[in-house]
């Protein structure tokens, strides 16, 4: 009797564990939080002055040491303010966006790693709950720098980028900083000297106007209950449950934290990578640092076959012969019937419309974003 009692004790206790469990799922913690966006990246220097000239240094091409490539080359309205190709092309090539191709005898090679797209990177590194320092904000799919004024300065010097072999690297920036004084309407609107860090600020005040805080999501989190769809509100339940907030939180739904999943950067050997941001996802494929996966259905199988190779190292499997993953990765657990109301979470994060106006010039008279008129 004394044993029977026991066991009941015991299979009670374990119902008991089992919701608490579910209830923390259903009540994610401060670490997976995710929240909406601020209205405003604004900084109190970023006059509707700074912003126009930075839009117009943003549009045009003189940036480039070959004169062929402006930013808005792989950040375009068009696609996203990316590119919609799984990895750029940079000097030496012609055409926006998927149809972009290498000048005939040309063998400059794409970039190894797919253009981010600019829709609200003035929040990068954003916390829930924080203030947002701008001079720390991680770029690029390793982190390697902070801000966006850094961010600007990284493409001008990079060989298959902006810089082609018209010069070095060592005299990239400076040159391009000569370029631009010698266009008499860029000396007129610079409301200071002409350096290396009025440019890049210039343009940084410019992308910090390309931001989406209005998605339903973000409305719904300010309480408008209606802007999410129920399914949307509980494809936002499964996301928590899933595991995926563990990662994908804060208002960028991004840790910022660079995350091992199995893919390598065969170039620099890399495993390591930063959790991408899932705002606007219907308007920037292809994904992943490589580009490699063409839809959001084809991540989220991509995760259900990673959660079974994650299990793998649990059970004994020779990690020796498995590529490095993330710990976190077997805290995971996502059914495959998640993966459509997690879709429909995710559409709520795409914004109705955002800023897609194209400059009618530039100032330096070259094809706006780089582009010949045929």
């Amino acid at each position: 009797m004394i044993d029977s009692y026991r066991e009941i004790m015991k299979r009670h206790l374990s119902w008991l564990l089992l919701s608490a469990t579910l209830a923390w799922a259903d009540e994610p913690s401060s670490s997976t939080r995710i929240d909406a966006l601020p209205r405003s990246a604004a900084l109190p220097e970023d006059s509707p002055a700074k912003v126009e000239l930075g839009r117009l240094l943003f549009f045009d091409p003189v940036l480039s040491a070959t004169r062929e490539v402006a930013c808005a080359t792989c950040h375009h309205p068009n696609f996203g303010w990316a590119d919609a190709r799984p990895t750029p092309l940079g000097v030496h090539a012609s055409g926006l966006g998927p149809s972009r191709m290498l000048v005939k005898g040309e063998e400059f090679l794409p970039s190894r790693r797919n253009t981010p797209t600019l829709l609200n990177a003035a929040f990068n590194g954003i916390e829930s709950g924080k203030p947002l320092d701008p001079s720390r904000s991680p770029m690029f799919w390793d982190n390697r720098v902070q801000s966006l004024e850094a961010q600007v300065i990284i493409p001008i010097r990079a060989h298959e980028e902006m810089r082609g072999d018209a010069c070095t690297e060592a005299e990239a920036v400076e040159s391009m900083v000569q370029r631009i004084k010698a266009i008499p309407e860029y000396v007129k609107r610079f409301e200071t000297k002409i350096t290396v860090k009025t440019v890049s600020a210039a343009i940084a005040a410019y992308e910090r106007t390309l931001i989406t805080p209005d998605t339903p999501f973000d409305r719904f989190m300010r309480g408008d209950k209606a802007a999410m769809t129920p399914a949307q509100q509980h494809g936002m339940q499964v996301f928590h449950k899933a595991g995926c907030s563990l990662c994908h939180n804060g208002p960028m739904l991004s840790d910022y934290k660079l995350h091992a999943i199995g893919l390598t950067d065969s170039t620099t050997s890399r495993h390591e990578f930063r959790t991408p941001s899932l705002r606007n996802l219907k308007f920037t494929a292809p994904y992943m640092h490589h580009g490699g996966e063409l839809t959001v259905g084809s991540v989220l199988f991509f995760y259900d076959r990673l959660m079974d190779q994650s299990a793998e190292t649990l059970e004994g499997a020779d990690t020796a012969t498995l590529p490095a993953l993330d710990p976190l990765l077997r805290r995971m657990n996502m059914l495959p019937e998640d993966q459509a109301p997690i879709e429909a979470f995710l559409e709520a994060l795409n914004a109705d419309s955002y800023d897609t106006t194209v400059p009618d010039r530039v100032p330096s008279g070259l094809p706006v974003a780089g582009v010949k008129n045929d």
